[in-house]
């Protein structure tokens, strides 16, 4: 990453600060990413980087700010486009692949703050991205309830820890596996086994 203006405002620096340990991120354990590096990798000194950011954990910060903003509202753009609420779910499924598939760091960066052990701002934040998504996935399995494509009988908590799980799953293999790219054409038939799972068998 290169900046080329010496004279960026202060937001836009802070902005391009976050994608560039979201790249670090994709490339290498987010744990071992120092400041150091974070400034090298935008070609600045670290004390130009501290004059937007206080220390290290307000970077990161700012990162699962950043990621919670993102994702939620790719997955609400999703969503409202659909027609149905199973359409719906599948469109938040597929986008939140995309959103994975584009920033490769992002899944590195959760995975790592929440098993941190001790309490950050920047854990919370991933916390609070989970709790938010879980929340409008039950939403759109209730309104799929109340429009006869979803059993009724479907729990909506343990469905909607079933669909963030089966995206994990596969996010997690596609690291491990190292093909990030091959997960769009897996997540279709994962979302299919889960459709045929929760939908109504009139």
């Amino acid at each position: 990453m290169s900046l080329n203006r010496k004279h960026l405002p202060a937001n836009e620096r802070r902005a391009i600060t976050v994608e560039a340990v979201i790249e670090l991120a994709a490339k290498q354990n987010p744990g071992d990413i120092t400041t150091a590096a974070i400034a090298k990798h935008m070609n600045l000194t670290q004390g130009a980087l501290f004059r937007h950011f206080p220390n290290k954990e307000a970077i990161w910060q700012a990162v699962m700010e950043w990621v919670k903003e993102r994702m939620l509202a790719r997955i609400d753009r999703s969503a409202k486009a659909a027609a149905t609420p199973l359409a719906a779910l599948e469109a938040v499924f597929m986008a939140h692949i995309d959103f994975v598939s584009s920033y490769p760091g992002v899944p590195r960066m959760l995975f790592g703050e929440l098993q941190r052990s001790e309490e950050t701002a920047a854990k919370c934040l991933a916390r609070v991205l989970i709790k938010k998504y879980a929340e409008r996935v039950a939403e759109l399995i209730e309104k799929g309830k109340s429009e006869g494509e979803i059993d009724p009988a479907v729990d909506k908590v343990a469905a909607s820890i079933l669909f963030i799980g089966s995206i994990q799953g596969l996010v997690m293999q596609s690291l491990l596996a190292g093909d990030i790219g091959g997960m769009k054409d897996k997540a279709v038939g994962v979302f299919a086994i889960y459709r045929r799972g929760i939908e109504e068998k009139s």
